[in-house]
């Protein structure tokens, strides 16, 4: 039987399933935090036609998180549903600084969709195609939607996105926890907060506090460390030398090391490192990968910047046909679009999904991290439930 033969055959039966054991309430019973009060709707409610809703919410962090070029407290995000006969699939943007996106963007954009013209939510090609040409733009409210989209048809067929591409849960990787750059006092009380509960971290660096970031963790724990200079790093010669000096110290990758509009830098550094180097401000989507493919040795997908799962998962196939390795990264999101994202996880090399471990105020659950391993639950869709 073809694939969608397959899942037109499954769909009223998962359908059922899902309607008595995964349709949550709406996320919008709760008051909305940031630059909008209320709720949002796109094109009218009709039976048989998907509704699109959305509302601003801030996302409030549990330690002030510092990277090479900013510091912030929280992150503008904007949650979203998608209803359809009964069944409601949820998706988010999230939108921190560095995107260059802002909610009252997101909104906009979010307004001008109308997903009642479409009669099948299984049209997920046409769906997204749709949503894409709408704009030149607007990634991370795209993403929104193509997340709850997949969460909605997955609802439909009764099964997790990780099954419907033929992934093993128990291929899941370790995923790094992030300890942002800070003074050693924080730095050392962020690592013994991580202690015994991940099995790898993930280090901000990039500044020439670097050394100290570093021999600070190492007074604290052994536990491999991955680091992302955010492109902190300026002179080739001083970022092999520092790469060298890192691996050392059990550091066993590196993303970003340089400014993402250096390539040939990045290639003579890639050439070489000991450490593989990992681009993720130097790409955005799938047509990126050409261009930078021998200037890193993999590649950090991240939903809000590709646009959501269909395109993460054109990417992670891509760049191993290419011979690369590939990361799975978020931003500060809740445990709707990192439970999304860890659908692929089974198929990548590193993950860095703890995006929802680093705010006080998710309002989902989802993926979970034991032992320093993801795990995740045999619910349908992007594999969430609204709390």
């Amino acid at each position: 039987m073809k694939r969608r033969d397959f899942i037109k055959a499954t769909a009223a039966m998962g359908a059922g399933a899902a309607l008595s054991s995964c349709a949550g309430g709406s996320i919008f019973n709760n008051g909305a935090k940031g630059g909008f009060d209320g709720r949002y709707s796109a094109g009218s409610p009709s039976r048989g036609r998907m509704q699109l809703r959305f509302f601003p919410y801030e996302l409030q962090l549990q330690h002030t998180f510092t990277v090479a070029s900013y510091s912030r407290t929280s992150t503008p995000d904007v949650l979203v549903e998608i209803e359809y006969d009964g069944l409601t699939g949820y998706g988010e943007a999230s939108m921190p600084p560095y995107l260059h996106h802002t909610v009252e963007e997101a909104c906009t954009f979010l307004s001008r969709v109308d997903l009642s013209q479409f009669a099948d939510p299984m049209q997920t090609e046409d769906i997204l195609d749709y949503v894409n040409g709408l704009s030149e733009g607007d990634e991370p409210a795209k993403a929104a939607i193509d997340i709850a989209l997949h969460d909605l048809v997955g609802k439909m067929i009764g099964q997790p996105w990780w099954r419907i591409w033929g992934l093993n849960p128990a291929k899941t990787p370790n995923t790094t926890f992030t300890i942002g750059i800070d003074t050693p006092e924080v730095v050392r009380q962020k690592t013994l907060e991580c202690a015994g509960k991940f099995k790898i971290l993930k280090v901000k660096v990039g500044l020439d506090s670097d050394e100290e970031m570093i021999s600070t963790i190492r007074s604290v724990t052994g536990l491999p460390l991955a680091v992302d200079a955010n492109q902190g790093w300026k002179d080739r010669g001083k970022a092999l030398e520092e790469i060298c000096w890192l691996k050392e110290q059990g550091v066993v990758m590196v993303e970003q090391p340089m400014p993402a509009d250096r390539l040939d830098d990045i290639a003579w550094l890639t050439e070489r490192s000991p450490l593989p180097i990992f681009a993720d401000e130097s790409l955005q989507h799938l047509a990126d990968i050409p261009r930078i493919k021998g200037a890193f040795s993999g590649i950090n997908i991240k939903l809000m910047k590709c646009g959501g799962m269909r395109e993460a998962w054109q990417m992670l196939n891509y760049a191993r046909a290419e011979g690369m390795k590939v990361m799975l990264g978020c931003m500060t999101e809740t445990s709707c679009a990192v439970s999304a994202a860890a659908q692929l996880s089974p198929a990548v090399d590193f993950a860095d999904l703890d995006g929802n471990l680093l705010i006080s105020n998710d309002k989902f659950k989802g993926m979970t991290v034991v032992d320093g391993k993801i795990t995740l639950p045999d619910w349908p869709g992007i594999g969430v439930k609204p709390l």
